[in-house]
């Protein structure tokens, strides 16, 4: 039986989680059909609209994503901290841009004037909304219940789009975390689908790779921080005064997604070491283990990715 998403979500243990969501049998219902020849492509774009304007609502950033055919692949990171200093009125503005809310909030939101009764009413609920917006399983349903709604419609039908519920996995350490992004930004390359990173549509690595190509142009002075501002950038490797972002430096791990795509793709899996890219030398993986994590992330792994300790240290935080 699935387990409950409490006994695997859990932010003591980790922030970051690998989500995927499979399309009803696996058809390509975001691809093309072809059985009928029809052409459903277009909403690989709903996708990865959707999925980028969630991350404005939510304390929830967007590390990494995959839109494929069939399926879809997102790393995301949880922001507590974000969440918890929102005010309540940043709580109920953002909860209303996903939903409708109710009369006391858009009461309050209006400026009238609500007795203290009231008041503590609304901050009870917002306090179950601010919960909700440092939710994976929330961000997920905002995405797939909007997605499946919409293909509905245009199809003239009901029913399921997506099978069940999305499978997750938490992240648990640096080398866990980079792994699964490789494996995220590589998965069109080891479909078929692209010959490298920056043709591979749909995919987080390629929205960085043009941002980085915008800003490369920008005056000096002017560049944003982050390659694509919408994603959660890359911050550098650890230090003192770490900035919020993911732990490596972009150059670096652009360097290692195409050495590892590229033997992904000659198949010669494990036999180029001679220019292994620094990151994997600072995360103390051989090149060859991984090779292997990189490519069978989802096979290699269940619900939780990282050292033993650290998957120890997850289990007993969990019960």
């Amino acid at each position: 039986m699935p387990k409950p998403r409490h006994s695997l979500i859990s932010l003591e243990a980790t922030p970051y989680y690998h989500c995927i969501s499979r399309c009803v049998r696996r058809a390509f219902l975001c691809g093309k059909d072809r059985f009928t020849g029809k052409c459903f492509e277009h909403r690989r774009g709903w996708i990865e609209d959707r999925l980028l304007e969630l991350s404005r609502s939510f304390a929830v950033e967007v590390c990494a994503y995959a839109v494929m055919s069939s399926h879809t692949h997102t790393v995301l990171y949880v922001d507590r901290e974000l969440a918890q200093s929102w005010t309540l009125d940043e709580v109920v503005e953002r909860w209303h841009g996903l939903f409708s809310g109710i009369s006391l909030s858009h009461r309050y939101l209006r400026g009238d004037d609500l007795c203290e009764a009231e008041l503590n009413k609304l901050r009870e609920v917002a306090e179950v909304w601010r919960e909700r917006l440092m939710s994976v399983s929330w961000f997920m349903r905002c995405l797939n219940e909007h997605i499946a709604r919409r293909a509905n419609a245009e199809d003239g039908c009901t029913g399921r789009f997506w099978e069940g519920r999305f499978k997750s996995q938490a992240l648990l350490d640096e080398a866990a975390l980079a792994a699964c992004l490789a494996y995220v930004d590589l998965n069109p390359i080891r479909a078929g689908m692209a010959d490298r990173p920056e043709n591979s549509e749909y995919t987080s690595i390629k929205r960085r790779i043009e941002e980085l190509k915008l800003t490369a142009d920008t005056p000096q002075g002017k560049q944003d921080a982050s390659p694509n501002p919408k994603l959660f950038p890359f911050v550098g490797n650890p230090r003192q005064d770490m900035p919020k972002g993911l732990p490596f430096v972009f150059t670096d791990y652009l360097e290692l997604v195409d050495w590892t795509g590229r033997i992904v793709r000659e198949d010669k899996r494990g036999s180029i070491a001679a220019d292994t890219p620094p990151i994997l030398q600072r995360l103390n993986i051989e090149p060859k283990a991984w090779l292997q994590m990189s490519s069978e992330f989802e096979i290699q792994f269940h619900h939780f990715v990282g050292h033993p300790e650290a998957v120890q240290k997850a289990c007993s935080q969990l019960g």
